[in-house]
């Protein structure tokens, strides 16, 4: 077995554009954070979490940045949580940052036990993403390619998802036997019709789908995706950041007011059951899927 050595996370300093994980940079009021991990489809490792997390924090300590835009290098926005690349880092210990809880690692480099599995869950996937809702200044998602299961999360933490017209959209993790993935805003960024029709049958929805269904703000094609969410951002950057912060918090709590929070948490405890049924019944949390057969089972078209 090859020994892949995983870089530490990175703190707002260390965000270059080249090799980092996640890549920083701003121009004027805009902050970029673009995910850089092409070669594995910017599937999301702990050090993509973390470094995810700093340059967030870098954005909004900047007092000169107004809006924060979410991007991806390569062919793909995100392919999701990373479950199976040489970068895997599940037993890496980062200090939590979102939640304070409990090390969910393992030295010895055994599979997570379930209190571990669920302290990682809790702090990596559901934390992380509630954090960056929060976040006191407009994101936008900036879309192309795949934005699958974990990928979606990133994006529904965003206040405004602007996609091109290649973009699909898929949360195929009811053939893991679970849930759907851990930050769970199907119904209220879907309708509950639709979001039982992707988790039921696990296929791919397309940009344009998504914004027939209000998923998303604007669809444009590729070439024109960047020109477009600059456009978005122009006109945010006139508005005064109280403004921007209070509106961001207000629609925030009508979502929470609508019970959000408090499913997102019931559907996270069922979520949970499933990986211990899994893990009972066959010794594997996943139910036996893996990254092959996610991505094969996320790019069949419905």
């Amino acid at each position: 077995m090859t020994n892949v050595v995983i870089p530490p996370a990175l703190g707002p300093d260390d965000l270059g554009p080249d090799t980092s994980p996640v890549a920083y940079e701003t121009d004027g009021a805009v902050a970029y954070v673009t995910l850089n991990r092409p070669d594995y489809r910017n599937a999301q490792n702990s050090v993509m979490t973390y470094s995810l997390d700093a340059a967030f924090g870098k954005a909004v300590d900047d007092a000169s940045v107004k809006v924060i835009v979410l991007r991806a290098n390569g062919k793909h926005f995100s392919a999701g949580h990373d479950i199976g690349t040489p970068e895997r880092d599940f037993n890496t210990f980062y200090p939590n940052t979102a939640t304070l809880h409990w090390d969910h690692t393992r030295q010895d480099g055994a599979a997570l036990d379930s209190n571990q599995r669920l302290a990682r869950e809790i702090e990596v996937y559901m934390g992380m993403c509630r954090r960056w809702r929060d976040i006191p200044k407009p994101v936008i998602a900036q879309v192309h390619g795949a934005c699958i299961a974990g990928g979606l999360m990133l994006a529904w933490a965003a206040d405004f998802i602007v996609a091109s017209d290649d973009a699909f959209f898929s949360d195929p993790v009811a053939r893991m036997g679970i849930p759907g993935v851990e930050y769970f805003a199907h119904a209220y960024v879907l309708g509950a019709r639709r979001a039982k029709e992707i988790l039921f049958t696990g296929q791919r929805f397309t940009a344009a789908q998504a914004l027939d269904w209000g998923m998303v703000n604007h669809v444009v094609p590729r070439d024109e995706l960047q020109a477009k969410v600059d456009e978005v951002c122009a006109q945010m950057t006139e508005m005064p950041m109280q403004g921007l912060f209070l509106s961001k918090k207000a629609v925030n709590i009508c979502e929470d007011q609508m019970g959000m929070r408090n499913a997102m948490d019931s559907v996270f405890g069922w979520h949970h059951f499933a990986h211990a049924a899994n893990d009972a019944d066959s010794g594997d949390s996943l139910g036996g899927m893996d990254a092959k057969s996610m991505k094969a089972s996320a790019e069949k078209k419905g």
